[in-house]
């Protein structure tokens, strides 16, 4: 096969051309054999003078009036040979390659399509310059073997391309193969493997662009078309300026999937706000009314910690929480200090809640997560009942506490322990004396540290009052003289 480079033909063969293949194609009804001969012996001639566009043709040709006789046995073996011709060009390669995949859809049978689309792999195999092809007919194959209910060899096929190194293919077309392939994954139940192919995705690439005017975007187009007219045959594809909001949402879709899959609640936020930060979402009041409620169920489940806590009071800020007023009262109370009784939560807001497919508050559920979320909650309501209890209080007896949490003891004991482990608040628990002590032990550097800097302070305090008294003293010295002066004088 040659190298890809293309010569000026040695000789144009673009009039015999012209001619037999009408001949060959007539000649094709009553001899496909025939005729397939004659045009061989011309592709032979029209390839070793290098003439690209008549060899292309031929190609095209040969396989077309394969095709047209209904015998796909004689046209995969026809795609094999011409394939494997010595000098073969590529482009004309290619552009049978091109042809017949079209012909996939017009197979009698599913074992017919399914000989067309490994021969097709076969001869695309291994070869840079028919990658996108090869992608492509995988792709067919992979939703065939989807359609029989065969998933796990599905996910197999279409999992081995590695589409982000194909430098020919176009970036959308990429994206849509690493989707295709992250969904397989995911309904497949490989969360694993699903989680590693999403990465291969920048999410720079669904950052919103500023909206063009028209004259801007007939600008754009012109240049395209330009950059694609003297665009070289080995240079990568002039991408297009086009809208990708069908695939952000996609992937932004399947990413909650995989966060809720795992309880990364902050993660499952994170890319619901993402979501929400779209056009076509801030048009649309129903969308946008269900990922606000979302947006705040999940930063109110997100376990608390610093980058929680400042997500949680931005959220809050958002005006659109005007829209979800039940939703937003609730995630005020996360964001005070004070109080929240479990019971009183879960009847105000519990309805509201478990009509959602986040929550449910019945073990029985058609999702097992929808009730441990719901659990989630009532534990994140506590674990804020706990912080707020250590910020008012240095020392409280476990009788009082207990009904500050409204738990028992040991529910009590196994929270305060679970955010002493997590460093969120410290705490002591004396049992015989029945008495939880929030106060931090200090030693001695740091009392000594906080002696020497009490004691820095006062002696600056008292040498600023020795500077104010010395002032005053000078001052109320030099009135008296002034007075004395002025009235000798008079």
């Amino acid at each position: 096969m040659s190298d890809g480079q293309i010569f000026k033909p040695d000789k144009d063969f673009t009039k015999e051309v012209d001619k037999q293949l009408p001949e060959a194609q007539e000649l094709a009804k009553d001899n496909v054999q025939a005729a397939i001969e004659k045009l061989t012996l011309l592709e032979k001639q029209s390839r070793q003078a290098s003439d690209l566009a008549s060899t292309s043709r031929l190609l095209v040709g040969i396989v077309t009036i394969c095709k047209d006789s209904a015998d796909w046995g004689l046209l995969n073996e026809q795609v094999l040979l011409l394939s494997k011709k010595h000098g073969q060009l590529k482009q004309a390669t290619t552009k049978m390659v091109q042809v017949v995949m079209g012909f996939i859809d017009e197979a009698p049978s599913a074992d017919k399509k399914l000989s067309v689309i490994e021969t097709l792999r076969t001869v695309t195999e291994g070869k840079i310059f028919v990658e996108v092809e090869r992608a492509r007919v995988t792709r067919i194959l992979s939703n065939m073997k989807k359609e029989q209910g065969d998933l796990n060899a599905a996910a197999d096929i279409l999992c081995e391309l590695q589409v982000e190194t194909f430098g020919s293919m176009e970036r959308r077309e990429k994206t849509e193969f690493i989707l295709d392939q992250v969904g397989l994954c995911i309904e497949k139940g490989d969360w694993t493997q699903a989680g590693i192919l999403s990465r291969k995705i920048s999410t720079k690439y669904f950052s919103r662009k500023p909206a063009k005017t028209p004259e801007q975007k007939a600008k754009d187009d012109k240049e395209r078309e330009e950059k694609v007219k003297n665009r070289s045959v080995d240079d990568p594809p002039i991408e297009k300026d086009d809208d990708v909001t069908d695939l952000k949402l996609r992937y932004y879709e399947q990413q909650i999937t995989l966060a809720k899959q795992d309880d990364k609640y902050l993660e499952a936020c994170k890319h619901y706000r993402q979501v929400l930060d779209t056009e076509s979402v801030e048009n649309n009041p129903d969308q946008l009314h269900a990922v606000l409620q979302r947006v705040i169920y999940y930063i109110i489940l997100a376990p608390h910690d610093n980058e929680q806590s400042d997500l949680l009071h931005r959220i809050n800020t958002d005006t659109r929480n005007s829209l979800v007023p039940s939703e937003a009262s609730l995630l005020k109370l996360f964001t005070i200090p004070e109080l929240m009784r479990w019971p009183l939560v879960s009847s105000q807001y519990g309805s509201t809640l478990c009509s959602t497919d986040v929550f449910s508050a019945s073990p029985s559920s058609d999702d097992p997560k929808a009730h441990t979320r719901w659990e989630d909650l009532r534990k994140r309501v506590i674990e804020h009942n706990v912080r707020v209890v250590a910020k008012y209080y240095t020392r409280i007896e476990m009788g009082r506490l207990t009904q500050l949490l409204d738990l028992d003891e040991d529910e009590t004991e196994s929270y305060i322990s679970q955010l002493v482990t997590a460093k969120t608040v410290y705490a002591k628990i004396d049992r015989p004396a029945r008495v939880v002590s929030f106060a931090k032990t200090r030693d001695a550097d740091e009392v000594l540290n906080e002696w020497s800097g009490s004691v820095k302070g006062l002696l600056g305090l008292l040498e600023r009052i020795d500077h104010l008294i010395t002032k005053e003293e000078m001052m109320a010295n030099i009135q008296p003289k002034e007075g004395a002066k002025g009235i000798k004088a008079h």
